[in-house]
């Protein structure tokens, strides 16, 4: 049985937009292949990843409304911290996080945010970018981590460790199978919640 690991969810200025609008299955293993394998050596097969571009169908389940939303479009990575959401269904939408800033792009208008003045955004980034850089010091600076499963199926749970973080985001949800993320789910502390489904694509 894989062993635990105790060490250590996407949001715009409004905590639904990007909460609900930015993932993994339980799998334990029990022969000797699996029981050496750990969360850092997750971390070291993410790590190899430098760049990729995925398709993802994103939906938000938010209290106020009976069924959820649903949205779909394009992920971009490059290491070791930048990271773009490309919706294009309902209606397109850009949110590139860079360094420590955020930039929005709706229409014909354009946002350039601090990420530090937003804990729901340093929820996110060091979630997600923690997670596709394999950057395991970044992650557990801010998160309680919680790895199950085997190399082929994997769910790392991250929990805020910060009061401010906590009051937006419980908790957020990564699943894969090897170096790829192919589910993220966001639990906000209102119930809201996220859950994208991401498919990599072929290099261009």
């Amino acid at each position: 049985m894989s062993p635990k690991t105790d060490a250590p969810r996407l949001t715009t200025p409004s905590r639904t937009t990007w909460l609900a609008g930015v993932g993994l299955l339980l799998a334990l293993g029990c022969s000797p292949a699996f029981a050496a394998w750990d969360v850092t050596q997750l971390m070291q097969g993410l790590a190899k990843n430098k760049s990729g571009r995925a398709s993802f169908v994103e939906k938000k389940y938010i209290a106020l409304l009976e069924a959820p939303v649903e949205s779909s479009g394009e992920l971009l990575y490059t290491a070791p911290d930048r990271l773009e959401k490309r919706t294009l269904k309902p209606r397109p939408e850009s949110l590139l996080i860079e360094g420590g800033s955020l930039t929005v792009e709706r229409g014909k208008r354009r946002m350039v945010l601090r990420l530090q003045d937003y804990p729901e955004l340093v929820a996110f980034t060091e979630s997600i970018r923690g997670t596709l850089a394999g950057d395991m010091v970044a992650l557990r600076r801010v998160y309680n981590l919680d790895l199950e499963g085997s190399e082929e199926r994997w769910t790392l749970t991250l929990r805020p460790m910060e009061t401010k973080m906590l009051e937006v985001v419980q908790r957020i949800r990564i699943g894969g199978s090897h170096a790829e993320v192919r589910t993220i789910e966001i639990e906000q502390t209102d119930k809201d919640r996220s859950v994208m489904v991401i498919d990599k694509l072929a290099a261009k």
